[in-house]
């Protein structure tokens, strides 16, 4: 936390608990220290009223999702039948990227190919032609092209400077107001105000610029370019999950830029074929699922196997990876249980024994564990011994120990919150942190997705450890803006049942803060977080596929929690969501 609050503008500090400690008696105060009597008052009770054979129930509700139901997915798209097609029109746009001379069309190709969601074939093309843009060191003079250009350099990890926005600024080094009235040049400063980094002014001020002028002008655009700039207002190009993207993109593409009618057709297409890959994983995945049977024998856990293949699906979701993806939801499942297990369901006592027996990674621990307990005790030692047979057979090396590693520090940060509940404490904001960003369980996501794939990045291999050594701070950001993200879209719900304080509710109670402003502190956190991860993106000293994943993982919590808890309560927008990825085709 530390490393954030050292560069975050955000008003948290020690300053502000001082100032508000000067008047006990304002407002502000007042209802600070009545919000951490109340809190404790009610974890206290709660705590002390239950009994040994008492459980707790965070009351979710079943899967909507039946296995019979995920059995029953299908699709006339299949790799056999259509991977001709496939190839060609590959050929095509791969043709269409290497005609395309000028430099302003060439960075609209790349970054439609992005947003198409097909860019993963074309990333030797993309490379040498982003490196052929730099080497002609092209200049351009319009808004939105440069704008483009610094977005989809930075996101190549090209260390681009903001100097290049320095011509569209005046002598008070202040962008020109008379450039409001392009909307789709400010759309593009917009976006690429999201790449910015610590220190880089400029960037903050091309954000609040743009933002102002996209605002006042939606009641004058069309209704297409409204949508996408309401669209970019609520969640920026660079916080949204790939897949969820691709779908997005295709339709607004397929109006507006008929003249590469192969282009759309290969994104449709792709986009088909890919998805029928997902349905035949969930197909395993349920079956797996079934006969593990914790439905059965962890009832007060969640029952959420599809919304937690969204995790791996954001996480990696080409096609060739299909083993990450569907042993990544096997962990995100254990997980689950487990995080229920903690913070729901077993007493201090049990949860002390869990631990312990996490630590000791023996079978024989499962003899002091209650019979819940041991049945999710057993899991964890098969998924993690299914891992190493597999790591050893695809990569002739066992790399398991850093998983085991991972499992034991998740469920301390896990039990250091259980104590905090039972002792009705609520940490201060910086403490709470330290420990939530291990618990969120983006580090353990991290570590077991890229021991999957061996550290192999563009037929490299990269040896894990020493990923997992350099690549800390690139974990931690993206594990931090995971946890806000997960905290601002579940607070509501965890704190009325009374949960362990999430972010929210220890600056409410460290600050003196109302909700609303705790909120807003905690939503800057996040886009300070941003920054930080922008930063560790660009210092290109890590594989490019960690940098994607730990990217896509902050961008997939952002889908999830956008509109609340997208896992407890999976109808809604998360219901929308799978539909759209798993189930419906484009036609």
């Amino acid at each position: 936390m530390e490393r954030l609050l050292a560069a975050s503008p955000c008003t948290f500090s020690s300053t502000v608990v001082t100032n508000c400690s000067r008047n006990l008696f304002s407002p502000r105060r007042r209802l600070g220290q009545a919000w951490i009597v109340r809190r404790v008052t009610i974890v206290s009770k709660l705590s002390s009223s239950l009994q040994p054979c008492q459980r707790r129930s965070a009351n979710y509700h079943p899967s909507v999702w039946e296995p019979a139901l995920i059995e029953s997915f299908t699709t006339p798209f299949s790799y056999e039948v259509h991977g001709a097609r496939l190839e060609d029109l590959k050929k095509k746009a791969r043709n269409l990227l290497e005609c395309t001379q000028d430099s302003c069309s060439r960075l609209k190709l790349i970054d439609s190919l992005q947003r198409l969601g097909v860019s993963y074939h074309f990333d030797k093309e993309i490379a040498e032609a982003l490196d052929n843009l730099i080497s002609s060191k092209t200049v351009v003079d319009d808004l939105y092209t440069t704008s483009l250009m610094f977005r989809i350099l930075r996101e190549h990890g090209y260390p681009i400077s903001t100097d290049v926005f320095d011509k569209f600024r005046g002598g008070d080094m202040k962008f020109v107001e008379s450039l409001g009235s392009d909307a789709e040049a400010i759309l593009s400063l917009y976006e690429a105000s999201h790449l910015g980094m610590h220190g880089e002014d400029v960037m903050e001020e091309a954000k609040e610029f743009s933002a102002k002028h996209l605002k006042s002008s939606l009641g004058k655009l069309d209704c297409d370019l409204a949508m996408q700039v309401q669209q970019s207002l609520q969640v920026p190009l660079r916080w949204r999950m790939p897949r969820s993207e691709a779908v997005n993109y295709i339709q607004v593409y397929q109006k507006h830029d008929t003249s590469h009618s192969a282009l759309i057709e290969l994104a449709k297409l792709d986009y088909n074929l890919v998805q029928a890959v997902y349905q035949q994983e969930l197909r395993e995945l349920a079956r797996w699922w079934g006969e593990l049977g914790f439905k059965e024998k962890m009832s007060f856990s969640r029952d959420r196997l599809m919304e937690n293949y969204i995790w791996a699906m954001g996480i990696v979701f080409e096609p060739q990876l299909s083993k990450c993806r569907t042993n990544l939801t096997k962990f995100v499942c254990i997980l689950t249980a487990i995080d229920d297990m903690y913070d729901v369901y077993g007493t201090l006592p049990e949860l002390e024994l869990f631990t312990e027996a996490v630590n000791q990674w023996d079978i024989k621990a499962m003899k002091d564990l209650p019979e819940f307990m041991g049945a999710c005790y057993l899991a964890l030692l098969d998924f993690v011994n299914d891992l190493e047979l597999e790591i050893l057979k695809d990569h002739g090396s066992n790399t398991t120990h850093y998983i085991k590693d991972e499992w034991k520090k998740l469920c301390h940060s896990y039990l250091t919150e259980a104590r905090w509940f039972y002792n009705g404490y609520t940490p201060g904001l910086e403490e709470y942190l330290e420990n939530a960003w291990t618990s969120v369980g983006g580090p353990a996501a991290i570590v077991h997705a890229y021991t999957l794939l061996a550290g192999l990045d563009g037929g490299k291999s990269v040896p894990v450890n020493h990923c997992l050594k350099h690549g800390g701070e690139l974990i931690y950001w993206s594990s931090l803006i995971t946890r806000l993200s997960n905290d601002l879209g579940t607070c509501k719900a965890e704190s009325a049942r009374g949960d362990t304080a999430k972010s929210t509710e220890c600056y409410m109670a460290e600050a003196g803060a109302l909700k609303e402003e705790a909120m807003k502190h905690v939503r800057c956190l996040l886009r300070q977080s941003w920054k930080k991860l922008n930063e560790e993106s660009l210092k290109n000293s890590m594989p490019r596929s960690m940098m994607k994943m730990c990217l896509n993982m902050a961008r997939t919590s952002h889908c999830l929690y956008q509109h609340g808890d997208g896992i407890g309560t999976s109808s809604g927008a998360t219901k929308d969501l799978l539909m759209s990825l798993i189930v419906q085709t484009i036609n």
